[in-house]
């Protein structure tokens, strides 16, 4: 505690009488130790409730306590502390030094001074407080300029304008709360007309998680454009958040990268919030696992890939949503929100949809808790022309492991078979997807089960179409690359002077009625089709079928 000292200084001046002749007239000195310096009173000190329980002026001089503000009292000359209490509380002292004339103080004076400590008490604290809220006022004052300057920051760094693709509407919403979080949302041109969505959230609040979010969205944005994988792309951030992340800060982000043109949605997520798919039979979660941003280097980040088909809405959120609490403090909550998604319309009109139901939750008048943040990506339906769009029957991994291309054979035999395709060809189509599975699992991932191979059915008005994708779709040193081998030749195969490299592509094509090799980044991808009605089959001498069928392990 603060001591308020007003010490009655004693100025020993002598008269002339005293000195037998005339005093010259100079000017009065002040004597060192007159100004008495405030004494602070530590609040474990002894004499801080001595001074609270006294009735009246405490004498200092004949005081005995083992307090060090006593010793400081005793040592500047006090001779008297006069507690200043106000509504029960010691807000102050009163110190008094020796009376001029050199007496005591008499009892009169210590009434006297009881009596102004009680009216001096009150409007000492009057002052203290309006001092203190002038204080709390120049805080807030700076408070709500750096919530400003926050805001700055954040509305800067938020997209200007959403992208216009075709066969596709884009919608996004942000609301900031009164206090300024660290949400985000970005989109990213990229090449071959892909276009990446972020989502993310920066822990902490104000300008310092404006400036992290700003650092975090330059990073991104510039790592984007160089890699292409997101899983990459958020390792690459990682790196360079980690060594400058404040202390107890890190942002938790979502990174996907769109093919407009064909609805393939790549993702990875470092421990952000998942998104939801509404698909026509529901909706549906986005599952990637990976670490928040900026808390430990040398992260990975497991990427994954949903295919959006005509019809099909992606919701991207941040906590804002799920974390928001009615008046009896119960949350908003993930099933209400994946419930919401199955249930409403796509579009801008999910997201007016879903805070109309948020509002209707919090109650009216709720401050809102956290920032607020989504982003809609609807592909637009095919018109009514009497065709039926792709639907995804089934989308599974399968270890890249021998053998393991059988997995393949039979789960999608059992997805194609309710469609009708004659027995026939559905073997064909096995053969194929064994092949193709087998090749994956060999020459694109080098049998390492922790790459495993992507099989995606699809059943379309007048065909199956089979996607098996692995992570070789760059070429490896010491082999040629894909679309490179050489033309398979019967004769000079059954010669021995073509070894059985890229056979197993000359037998997958001739299996199915089309198939197809594409690469993005990494990703290699064999599509297989085959018409539910029959097509003239495709010639496969019987001797390559064979001679394939003795060499399988050499493919």
């Amino acid at each position: 505690m603060v001591a308020l000292s007003s010490t009655l200084r004693r100025l020993r001046r002598r008269t002339a009488a005293e000195a037998g002749r005339p005093a010259p007239e100079q000017p009065v000195q002040p004597v060192p130790g007159d100004e008495a310096t405030p004494v602070d009173i530590a609040p474990n000190d002894p004499l801080l409730a001595y001074l609270q329980s006294a009735s009246g002026a405490v004498d200092v001089e004949t005081l005995e306590l083992d307090s060090p503000a006593l010793a400081e009292l005793k040592a500047a000359g006090v001779k008297l502390a006069v507690p200043l209490v106000s509504q029960g509380e010691l807000i102050g002292v009163l110190n008094l030094g020796p009376r001029r004339s050199e007496q005591e103080y008499s009892s009169d004076d210590r009434r006297l001074l009881d009596n102004l400590a009680a009216q001096a008490a009150p409007a000492l604290r009057v002052g203290q407080l309006v001092r203190q809220q002038q204080a709390e006022a120049r805080t807030r004052q700076r408070f709500e300029q750096e919530l400003e300057v926050a805001r700055l920051i954040q509305q800067n760094f938020l997209p200007k304008e959403l992208p216009e693709l075709s066969g596709w509407q884009v919608a996004a919403c942000y609301q900031p709360a009164r206090e300024v979080g660290g949400d985000f949302y970005d989109v990213i041109a990229l090449a071959d007309g892909q276009v990446g969505f972020v989502i993310g959230d920066v822990t902490d609040k104000g300008v310092p998680a404006a400036l992290v979010m700003a650092a975090t969205r330059s990073v991104l944005r510039a790592s984007a454009q160089r890699l292409i994988e997101p899983g990459q792309v958020l390792e690459r951030v990682n790196e360079h958040l980690c060594p400058d992340m404040p202390a107890k800060m890190f942002v938790t982000c979502l990174y996907g990268v769109l093919d407009p043109a064909t609805g393939a949605f790549r993702f990875a997520n470092a421990g952000h919030d998942l998104p939801y798919v509404k698909t026509a039979e529901g909706s549906v979660e986005l599952r990637a696992r990976g670490m928040p941003l900026g808390l430990m280097s040398g992260m990975t980040y497991e990427e994954h890939e949903t295919l959006l088909a005509p019809g099909d809405s992606l919701l991207l959120h941040s906590d804002g949503i799920v974390e928001a609490h009615d008046p009896q403090g119960q949350m908003f909550g993930f099933p209400r929100l994946k419930e919401l998604v199955a249930r409403y319309p796509g579009g801008g009109e999910l997201i007016d949809l879903v805070l109309a139901d948020l509002h209707a939750h919090t109650g009216p008048g709720a401050e809102q808790e956290d920032d607020i943040t989504m982003v809609v990506l609807q592909r637009e339906p095919v018109p009514g022309n009497g065709r039926i769009s792709p639907k995804l029957l089934a989308e599974f991994e399968v270890p890249s492991v021998e053998g393991n291309e059988r997995l393949a054979l039979e789960r999608v035999a059992g997805l194609v078979a309710p469609l009708g395709l004659p027995a026939a060809r559905l073997r064909r189509l096995e053969t194929a997807v064994a092949e193709a599975t087998m090749n994956a699992m060999e020459h694109g991932n080098s049998y390492r089960a922790d790459r495993p191979v992507t099989v995606r059915v699809y059943g379309e008005q007048s065909q199956v179409r089979v996607e098996v994708a692995d992570l070789g779709g760059a070429s490896r040193s010491g082999t040629p690359a894909r679309g490179e081998t050489e033309v398979p030749d019967l004769e000079a195969k059954l010669a021995g002077l073509q070894r059985p490299r890229g056979w197993g592509l000359f037998l997958i094509k001739n299996m199915v009625d089309e198939a197809r090799e594409t690469s993005v980044g990494e990703r290699h991808i064999v599509e297989l089709v085959m018409h539910l009605e029959a097509v003239p089959e495709k010639a496969v001498p019987e001797k390559a079928v064979q001679e394939k069928g003795d060499e399988d392990d050499d493919t």
